[in-house]
């Protein structure tokens, strides 16, 4: 703490990650790059995602693409975020206070954040509806109802962060800018308030249906084998095992889910610590932080590498527009030949 007011004072920019810093550059040169280049990731991979959407009305199909999308728009929202902490570290001039900046940042984070974290859980329990209650899940889950589930999600993640403005510093703040390192305070009960209101209930639901899920899936899928080798035994046929259709949908969501928590575990657990005085360290809290955020891009990737739906609509998208730039250049060729046929007949 001392080392970065000393080198404040020199001159020198306040950094987290005071790495060989060049004398002639005045800003924070790392700390830009990773924020630089995880917002790049970020903005662009979940704008694919919802193109894609928009250009694959079979992803449409599924309920669960409400929450996806509102993932990718909210996952999209917070690469957009990363702009202020980027102009931050850049120097460039704030109209705002500081203090000010940094804690709507760090609200706004943690908004966006939660609805991800919901709407986690929701899918989860989408999922969880759809194979235990097959025969009533399209009256039980109407499109209205999705569309007042995602408002509630983010009414509810506005609400439970909005605190944070007077307890103290909400999760995912990230700590580039200086009054957030050394002026905001973790509150332990605000941090208690977070785990019982959030955390907890998201982990909890998350895991109670994907377990029941596979269950249920490894049990059908017993069955149905069952059944098959008992049928092609009579026919005097070699049955093949079948698996759960549901459980490869499943499995794709139970990946997102999986690595949005392992992303996460290492932040979580270093805020519960520094609100417990236990251990506090900024370089820990920049690196966890943008760890924890850089999870933004990966559910594109996940999603992109096991949805074959996805896969499709990803194709369609990439070929519409390989075929619309091979239509400017075919119109721009022929009006250039067009040019120079009629630019030889003048000089003839």
């Amino acid at each position: 703490m001392n080392s970065s007011l000393v080198g404040n004072q020199s001159g020198r920019p306040f950094c987290l990650l005071a790495i060989s810093y060049l004398e002639t550059i005045n800003f924070c040169l790392l700390e830009v790059v990773i924020i630089v280049f995880l917002m790049v990731l970020i903005i662009s991979g979940n704008i694919i995602v919802i193109f894609v959407f928009h250009c694959a009305p079979l992803l449409n199909h599924h309920t669960t693409s409400y929450f996806i999308q509102t993932m990718a728009y909210a996952d999209l929202l917070v690469g957009v975020s990363c702009l202020v902490p980027s102009l931050s570290l850049l120097h460039y001039p704030i109209v705002l206070s500081e203090s000010l900046v940094c804690q709507i940042f760090g609200y706004v984070v943690s908004v966006l954040k939660s609805v991800s974290m919901a709407s986690l859980a929701c899918i989860s329990i989408d999922r969880y509806i759809a194979i235990t209650k097959p025969l009533t899940y399209n009256t039980l889950v109407t499109p209205w109802r999705l569309r007042i589930c995602i408002l509630v999600i983010w009414l509810y993640s506005c609400l439970v962060f909005l605190p944070s403005f007077r307890w103290g510093k909400p999760g995912y703040h990230g700590d580039v800018f200086q009054w957030c390192a050394s002026s905001w305070n973790t509150d332990p009960y605000f941090t208690l308030f977070i785990v019982v209101m959030l955390y907890a209930p998201a982990a909890f639901i998350v895991c109670f249906t994907y377990f029941n899920i596979f269950r249920i899936c490894q049990q059908h899928t017993k069955e149905i084998n069952e059944r098959r080798v008992r049928f092609s035994s009579q026919d005097g046929e070699a049955g093949e095992a079948q698996p759960c259709p549901d459980k490869r949908y499943a499995m794709v969501l139970f990946r997102i889910t999986s690595v949005f928590y392992i992303l996460w575990l290492p932040y979580i657990i270093y805020f519960l610590l520094e609100s417990s005085n236990v251990y506090s360290n900024r370089v820990a809290s920049f690196l966890t932080t943008w760890l924890a955020i850089s999870n933004s891009f990966c559910n594109c990737v996940i999603y992109s590498l096991s949805n074959s739906v996805f896969q499709k609509g990803l194709k369609r998208l990439s070929g519409a527009i390989c075929a619309s730039c091979a239509r400017q250049r075919v119109a721009k060729d022929s009006s250039t030949s067009r040019s120079k046929r009629s630019s030889n007949g003048c000089h003839v």
